[in-house]
């Protein structure tokens, strides 16, 4: 422990974090290439070594000052380079190599969400009703396990991490994916339009998270799922 800070915890989140964003980046890669864009293949980001993915400030220096300050955390990978002019059926390609990276995300969710419950369901673990955080809300059901304790934080990092990598992607502002996936279904002229706010975007980000925008969006899934690991 530092002061309130749990230097466990956060080597334990941090870890589930550089995973998820490599699986992220890698997700876009691959989905560009089976399009015709060979670019991520190329520079080797078809992997989950985190590495390749890693940004300095945005995979680094942000995430762990967020964690330390207790401000909202947010952080990025180095994004996977695409070149349009490969893709075969470009629109198509766009919004699915767009929504990869948030897809796969909602796959770690799922996969962790059925480890989870089967470790309820075995008696393994339990829920927790007196968490303090969402990543404490699973506990074994024997305490004093030195496996089993941090493996439960793990799962639940890793559900409630990717749900939020998930859905904060999806947002439609420049640079998430979900801009890139509602640029290719507006028509021309209100893409083009719509292009003018990316100088904008990191700024509007921030401002949405701290008016509590985020929250309101990620909040009613964030409460669906921990009634599925608690009922």
């Amino acid at each position: 422990m530092l002061g309130n800070i749990n230097i466990g915890d956060i080597i334990l989140w941090f870890v589930v974090f550089l995973f998820s964003l490599s699986f992220h980046e890698a997700a876009h890669a691959w989905t560009a290439d089976r399009f015709g864009d060979y670019t991520g293949r190329y520079l080797g980001r078809i992997t989950l070594n985190p590495i390749v993915h890693i940004d300095p400030i945005g995979t680094i220096l942000f995430p762990l000052l967020g964690f330390l300050s207790g401000v909202p955390m947010f952080g990025w990978a180095k994004p996977v380079p695409v070149n349009p002019l490969l893709w075969q059926e470009k629109n198509k390609a766009n919004i699915l190599t767009s929504a990869a990276g948030p897809i796969s995300n909602f796959i770690l969710v799922i996969i962790a969400l059925l480890t989870a419950k089967a470790l309820l369901i075995s008696g393994i673990l339990m829920p927790n009703y007196f968490a303090s955080t969402m990543y404490e809300i699973l506990a074994p059901a024997y305490s004093g396990s030195i496996v089993m304790e941090p493996l439960s934080k793990i799962i639940c990092i890793t559900i409630f991490l990717n749900l939020s990598l998930a859905i904060f992607n999806l947002i439609p502002i420049p640079p998430l994916d979900g801009s890139h996936i509602l640029e290719s279904l507006l028509p021309y002229e209100m893409a083009r339009a719509y292009e003018q706010i990316r100088p904008y975007g990191f700024l509007l980000l921030i401002g949405l998270m701290y008016l509590g925008v985020f929250w309101a969006v990620y909040s009613p899934f964030y409460y669906l799922v921990a009634g599925f690991l608690r009922t």
